[in-house]
């Protein structure tokens, strides 16, 4: 039996810690990772502009046959996932929901911070989905752009990363959160100095893990796990030249980046 693979896209190389913990949790499945980086950040587009690269992006995976669509990007999880849901026939999952539903779930005094780019905490997507599940919840939130290029940059605990994060958290912590969500995929990796920085009573949600679960969750209920037994393979595609990605990817993902391929959509999907 031919197995289908796992689609993952992001606008670039934020959503590899989605990758990471989808590789930790299903060993087995394979997955074709797409990476927007000629077109990086998409925080800053209009939503038309995401929905529809995020459309292009899709039907390049779908055209490889893909049994389920991560949308590992939290710009385009806040604007293009009802788009994606309604045009294609398999399952899409977000990394907003799986984040919003565990605060909700953990949160004791109801108290939920959740930090973000600016575009995601703009959105107010987290905000809206924490209190659709929990209407009392009182949600905090601080944009914390400076996070993604130190985490790039592999700043994740020195002076420079510790003396922002303080800044940043400050608020938050004085105002006595209890459960943090990370609200970005690039913040997994700054995820001890955020803890050290909020103190041993406040949890923190960390969105990538959350996703892997969920998708886990889908594939389970639709039979469409490959068997244990089997080891996956990982291909990814970028928009750009990949030297950067692959110097990123590996921070990411621990130095486990196979084969990178650019790729053009335009010829791909037919773009006018």
């Amino acid at each position: 039996m031919a197995w289908k693979s796992i689609g993952i896209f992001d606008s670039g190389v934020g959503g590899l810690t989605v990758l990471r913990e989808i590789m930790h949790s299903l060993p087995q499945e394979d997955t074709l990772y797409f990476g927007d980086t000629a077109r990086v950040p998409y925080g800053t587009k209009s939503p038309e502009t995401v929905t529809r690269y995020a459309c292009e992006i899709a039907t390049f995976l779908m055209k490889r046959d893909i049994k389920l669509l991560v949308v590992a990007c939290n710009t385009a999880s806040a604007v293009a996932l009802p788009t994606l849901k309604r045009l294609l026939t398999i399952p899409v999952v977000g990394v907003i929901e799986p984040g919003a539903r565990r605060a909700a779930l953990i949160t004791r005094s109801g108290r939920i911070g959740v930090i973000g780019t600016a575009g995601t905490i703009r959105s107010s997507a987290y905000t809206r989905a924490i209190k659709r599940l929990k209407p009392e919840a009182e949600v905090l939130t601080r944009a914390c752009p400076l996070f993604v290029p130190l985490a790039e940059e592999g700043w994740t605990d020195n002076q420079v990363a510790r003396l922002t994060a303080h800044i940043y958290l400050q608020e938050l912590k004085e105002s006595d959160v209890d459960t943090l969500v990370l609200g970005c995929t690039h913040y997994p990796l700054l995820k001890p100095l955020i803890a050290d920085v909020m103190g041993p009573d406040v949890i923190l949600v960390d969105s990538a893990e959350e996703t892997a679960r969920t998708v886990a969750a889908i594939l389970a209920d639709k039979g469409l796990l490959r068997p244990p037994a089997e080891r996956g393979n990982h291909n990814f595609f970028v928009t750009d030249i990949p030297a950067g990605f692959v110097r990123i990817g590996n921070r990411f993902l621990g130095g486990k980046l196979g084969d990178v391929f650019q790729v053009s959509l335009e010829e791909e999907v037919g773009m006018v």
